[in-house]
């Protein structure tokens, strides 16, 4: 008897380690995997060819211009500076990616998700009010006021946002464990669907009248990726 209860807790627990480990993107099998465009003598890997090892440069692992800030006249007064596999072709099969967030004054990065990576943010200029929600059914709010070199974090794939309640502009960078994290944003993704979602799905969903979730799906959503 104890020999089989032994049996399945090992079995739990390898299960647990394996669902662990894929949580994220695949470790690699090679040093480096420069993403190229060109599949001719390349490897496809994580979604993109792997250029030739032997023609690999510094420059194929560097980006510039994070010292920028984005343009953060938009109506969400914010804006998001990526730095991923698109930018960085290096990045390729590493599991990691980055970005500069700028908010204005009262400016928001909107409730949203990473289906592929969890963050951890950094506060360089400003004061944010962070927060992320967990899955349901508990949809538990955690909450946080930071300030200039204070680091929060989202778990992967939870709904959260940033909300610059300073009367200065602010800066944060962030680090995500993802090459490609990819981005939800909610508002945009349920009311700005094209096609669009039938509204009478949204009405029952949001307990809206069909005339309300059909004003908001008729608005323009802003993308500040």
């Amino acid at each position: 008897m104890k020999k089989g209860v032994s049996f399945l807790v090992t079995v739990a627990l390898m299960a647990l380690a394996s669902s662990l480990a894929s949580a994220s993107d695949p470790s690699p099998l090679q040093d480096t995997c420069v993403a190229i465009a060109e599949p001719e003598n390349a490897v496809f890997v994580n979604g993109k060819f792997c250029k030739n090892p032997n023609l690999t440069k510094a420059e194929d692992f560097f980006y510039s211009g994070l010292d920028k800030p984005g343009n953060i006249s938009n109506p969400v007064g914010s804006a998001v500076t990526q730095v991923n596999v698109a930018q960085i072709a290096g990045l390729n099969t590493l599991g990691i990616s980055a970005v500069r967030i700028d908010y204005a004054p009262y400016g928001q990065n909107p409730p949203h998700t990473h289906p592929r990576a969890t963050e951890i943010l950094t506060v360089l200029e400003g004061t944010l009010l962070v927060g992320f929600v967990t899955s349901n059914p508990e949809n538990r709010l955690f909450t946080k006021v930071l300030n200039k070199g204070d680091v929060f974090v989202f778990p992967i794939g939870l709904i959260h946002f940033q909300f610059n309640i300073g009367l200065t502009n602010a800066v944060a960078i962030a680090g995500l464990s993802s090459q490609n994290p990819g981005v939800i944003t909610i508002a945009n993704a349920v009311f700005g669907s094209d096609p669009a979602i039938d509204p009478v799905v949204l009405s029952r969903a949001f307990q809206l009248d069909k005339n309300v979730v059909k004003n908001l799906q008729s608005r323009f959503w802003y993308d500040n990726n």
